[in-house]
């Protein structure tokens, strides 16, 4: 594991001697290879802590039992434990003479129970990877399982992504994600691969998944900047893309954590993200709201919800509109040439 990959994932990475002179707990988790059989043996726990207690349920064979069973005798450690042995089953061990090593046979996932549950744990996983969501436990996919603060925003990025590839238009040279508040304080690179998998299903043609999402980027020259802040001025959570001098942002509100688009291009907004959206900049005067409503209307084009932002610029406003159905080319036309209105997107989520 590279420095860069343990910075990622919170771990401090330590050589076996200086780990196991600092650790008051040692466990293994290591395949049984050519390279790890015997890796804790006498050499190794003569510079352990006195207090150091040694747990194996890894493979047998990684630490030396003859070793371990003379450091723990001598004193030179305090105790272990073990599942594993390198003969198994074993009947016979100078460990089991100690009474501050506990020695349990090898049973892993070999009971019954366990073993249903392994399946079902399977076909669960099985079931996400087939309905395009993430798998936690998938080992190409490079991000941790989401935790009870990050999983409720996997839906929000997702959308994000879509609907703001469709305000962009193409794939950008630099696509910058800003994760703002207490998700920016925990292991958030799921967000930015549902962002991600938004962003390139929504103007690529293949299939896109949490795997392939960062090497689409790669291969369309896109660089992805991830930014974190701890601080989030208006919301307990902020998610905010960035690219070309478009952005977009949104939030979770209220106990039901339910979903809103917060900020369209600078403009603070409030409305939940929906299949269908249009982003309407126009001039900051009477009668283009009124407008706009009456174009739709007119072609039979209801609005489920709709918020106004302005813009620090005086004289600019933007709408952010979530119509109940798609909005035809040739209105979108009409609206495009009525006065007023300085531009119109058509979002798909």
């Amino acid at each position: 594991m590279s420095a860069e990959r343990g910075k990622q994932m919170n771990v401090e990475m330590l050589s076996l001697e200086d780990l196991i002179a600092q650790s008051d707990f040692l466990t293994v988790h290591l395949p049984k290879t050519k390279e790890t059989v015997g890796l804790i043996g006498r050499e190794a726990l003569a510079g352990a802590k006195r207090d150091l207690r040694v747990i194996n349920v890894a493979r047998g064979g990684i630490v030396d039992e003859a070793a371990l069973a003379e450091a723990v005798r001598t004193g030179v450690i305090a105790g272990a434990a073990l599942d594993v042995f390198d003969v198994e089953p074993t009947t016979d061990s100078p460990l089991f003479a100690l009474d501050s090593v506990v020695v349990t046979p090898h049973l892993g996932a070999s009971t019954r129970e366990a073993q249903d549950k392994a399946g079902d744990t399977i076909a669960d996983m099985v079931m996400l990877a087939l309905a395009g969501e993430f798998v936690p436990f998938a080992v190409n996919v490079s991000a941790a399982e989401a935790n009870e603060t990050l999983r409720p925003f996997l839906p929000l990025a997702e959308r994000i992504g879509r609907l703001f590839a469709s305000l962009v238009g193409a794939a950008p040279k630099v696509l910058e994600i800003c994760a703002e508040g207490e998700i920016a304080e925990q292991d958030s690179r799921i967000l930015t691969l549902s962002v991600l998998k938004g962003f390139f299903g929504a103007i690529s043609d293949e299939p896109v998944t949490y795997v392939n999402a960062p090497q689409l980027a790669r291969d369309k020259g896109v660089e992805v900047r991830e930014v974190k802040s701890a601080e989030s001025q208006d919301y307990v959570n902020l998610l905010t893309l960035r690219c070309d001098g478009h952005s977009m942002a949104g939030t979770l509100t209220g106990r039901r954590s339910e979903p809103r688009i917060v900020m369209v291009e600078d403009h603070t907004t409030d409305v939940p993200p929906s299949d269908h959206m249009l982003v309407v900049r126009n001039d900051d005067r009477p009668g283009v709201i009124g407008l706009v409503g009456t174009l739709l209307g007119d072609a039979g084009i209801n609005i489920a919800d709709m918020d106004v932002g302005k813009s620090r610029q005086v004289g600019s406003a933007l709408m952010l509109i979530a119509p109940t159905s798609p909005v035809p080319d040739s209105v979108l036309t009409a609206l495009r040439s009525a006065p007023g209105i300085v531009s119109v997107s058509a979002l798909r989520g």
